[in-house]
């Protein structure tokens, strides 16, 4: 091989481009695509976030997390979490340092888009069940139709006790669907705006057809279905109302490519950085910093209610391990630090004119970092100083972590928001960080198995950082 010239010496000191890492090491990739079979069983175990909330609250035990108590006192090296009302968990590394010295954060959603039942929900049209529903975040109705659909949830029954729902999974399961028109009878609605080829009112959910056998009955086919769902859950039509049912895709995730470097499935927003979060949790030992790692709810509405990042739960957890050692928490959210770990979009060659490719995040490249998210002229953004930048980036960049930083697609095309300017809002600096994904927001993402392991590897640096 031909000895570098000095400017191309120079280009390599000086320049920057980040690289495809499968094509840097076969090791990192075998060790990616190890790691993403765990991610595989989560995602799959996990499409809503009373169920993600579950399943994480299990691993924590079975890695020795203890329930945590506000009233105790805590050494270094404990392992503590709680569960916020069954929707979000909180789990906790106690540090050697002071808590005044600061808290490291790791914080993802577990929430994702999709079809909730109204309030309201069962009818019969024409000798067909239904259930309306009502779109939760920001979907593209028109990706909804056609396609096998699973329903999840709870229902809590008139004498108070709760019933799981989880129907359309097992392959001896039935599935539900919403229809769409036949191309022969589709003129009309192909004149419609995409976003408008099935509008919201049209998301309903075919669930039955059979009728009891009484000419009497006037909704003979919506009484058979809610005499099908007495029988099994112990529920009537009443209790719709004080039920929470959530519509997901009905398949498991599956990889992607001949090669299999990649993974589609429902729910990588967020769950590909709430499972690399929480593992990275869960092998952090003996921390300087009292780690905190938070799968949280409601992003995708803009974080509120009671288990979304603008509740106070976990900053009254802060404040009470603060408190239980008599040490003020102002000083400790002052000298914390948080990761904000959320997706963002990777630039997709098919749809090449939405993305500025300079300042675009690629699969395969990497952990992605945004210094900024917002809309227009960063609208609604928390913009993480130079200072902040910095120390991620070296970190990774001493341990070999492959990354990248961009924005989200072309200016004053749209825009996006993550839950960090709600942890700013608590005087914590916070950057955003997170796994690129294709086709986000839809029923099938796809994220590429490098970048999930590279943000496993960034949240335990970070858990471990002795600075």
């Amino acid at each position: 091989m031909a000895e570098k010239t000095p400017n191309q010496q120079l280009a390599e000191k000086l320049l920057f481009k980040p690289a495809y890492v499968g094509d840097k090491s076969a090791a990192v990739k075998q060790e990616a695509h190890a790691f993403a079979e765990g991610y595989k069983k989560f995602l799959d175990a996990g499409k809503t976030e009373r169920e993600v909330a579950a399943e994480s609250e299990q691993m924590l035990k079975d890695a020795g997390y203890q329930q945590f108590d506000p009233k105790k006192t805590y050494a270094p090296g404990d392992k503590v979490y709680f569960s916020q009302l069954g929707k979000a968990i909180v789990a906790s590394t106690i540090g050697t340092r002071s808590f005044e010295d600061g808290f490291h954060l790791v914080i993802a959603h577990t929430d994702s888009p999709r079809l909730d039942l109204r309030p309201t929900p069962l009818y019969e049209s024409d000798h067909f069940s239904y259930f309306k529903t009502h779109y939760y975040g920001g979907i593209r109705k028109y990706q909804w139709g056609t396609m096998p659909l699973a329903i999840h949830g709870v229902f809590s029954r008139a004498d108070g006790t709760t019933v799981s729902v989880n129907v359309g999974e097992d392959e001896n399961d039935p599935v539900f669907c919403i229809t769409d028109l036949l191309p022969h009878l589709g003129a009309e609605q192909s004149e419609r705006k995409l976003s408008d080829g099935i509008r919201a009112e049209e998301l309903n959910i075919l669930i039955g057809s059979d009728a009891v056998d009484d000419e009497e009955v006037k909704e003979a086919v919506k009484l058979n279905t809610m005499i099908l769902l007495n029988e099994k859950y112990g529920i009537t039509e009443k209790d719709f109302a004080r039920a929470e049912i959530e519509i997901v895709p009905a398949y498991k995730s599956r990889d992607v490519g001949f090669d299999r470097s990649m993974i589609g499935g429902y729910g990588h927003d967020d769950r590909v950085d709430a499972y690399p979060a929480l593992m990275a949790e869960i092998a952090t030992k003996n921390p300087a910093f009292t780690t905190v790692c938070v799968l949280t709810d409601k992003e995708e509405i803009g974080s509120d209610g009671v288990t979304g990042m603008q509740s106070m739960y976990v900053f009254h957890f802060m404040q009470e391990l603060c408190r239980t050692a008599g040490q003020d928490d102002i000083i400790a959210f002052r000298n914390s630090v948080c990761l904000s770990a959320d997706v963002t979009a990777a630039y997709d060659p098919s749809w090449a004119s939405a993305f500025e490719p300079m300042n675009g995040t690629y699969a395969g490249r990497g952990i992605a970092l945004f210094k900024y998210t917002g809309s227009r002229g960063k609208s609604a953004a928390n913009d993480a100083s130079a200072e902040l930048v910095g120390y991620v980036t070296r970190m990774m960049d001493a341990d070999d972590v492959a990354w990248q930083i961009g924005e989200l697609g072309r200016l004053d095309l749209g825009g996006g928001g993550t839950i960090a300017k709600y942890v700013a809002n608590r005087g914590i600096p916070v950057i955003d960080i997170g796994v690129p994904v294709l086709s986000m927001h839809s029923p099938f993402e796809v994220i590429h198995k490098t970048d999930l392991y590279m943000a496993y590897r960034a949240f335990v640096l970070f858990n471990q950082a002795a600075e």
